[in-house]
């Protein structure tokens, strides 16, 4: 049985291995464990872990700038996929966003990530289009 709980930072050893299986989905060193600490730290309550046997299986990071959601790294472990952990760690998230009156939510999918962009849009998401993102190395 997977269960859901909030992430904490002793989660990531085991995230960041789920997340270098997981083709499709990039890392960088905004990913590293500083990093991420700082980041649960910010966004207390928003990010979970699906877990089966003590193994993690399943990740979402979500944070908010006050005004809109943002969800990186959902990523189940191919052996768990097709039991609607994704949705459920997406919806969990969701709904926390909401309690913190935040009303729209962001994510990047990597343009030719298929299984990614196939998930979003199967669940609801609506692809955008319009405009640019555009990054720097601060």
């Amino acid at each position: 049985m997977i269960t859901i709980r909030e992430m904490t930072i002793r989660d990531y050893e085991q995230m960041i291995e789920l997340w270098k299986s997981i083709e499709g989905l990039a890392l960088s060193n905004a990913d590293s464990r500083d990093n991420i600490e700082s980041y649960l730290d910010r966004n207390k309550g928003l990010s979970y872990v699906g877990e089966q046997d003590h193994q993690i299986v399943g990740t979402i990071l979500c944070g908010h700038d006050g005004r809109r959601g943002y969800i990186y790294h959902v990523a189940v472990h191919p052996d768990c996929r097709k039991q609607q952990l994704g949705n459920k760690l997406v919806q969990t998230s969701l709904e926390q966003l909401r309690k913190e009156g935040i009303d729209k939510c962001h994510l990047f999918v990597l343009e030719d990530n298929a299984a990614g962009n196939g998930f979003w849009s199967s669940v609801g998401w609506e692809k955008r289009s319009g405009f640019y993102v555009y990054s720097i190395d601060v």
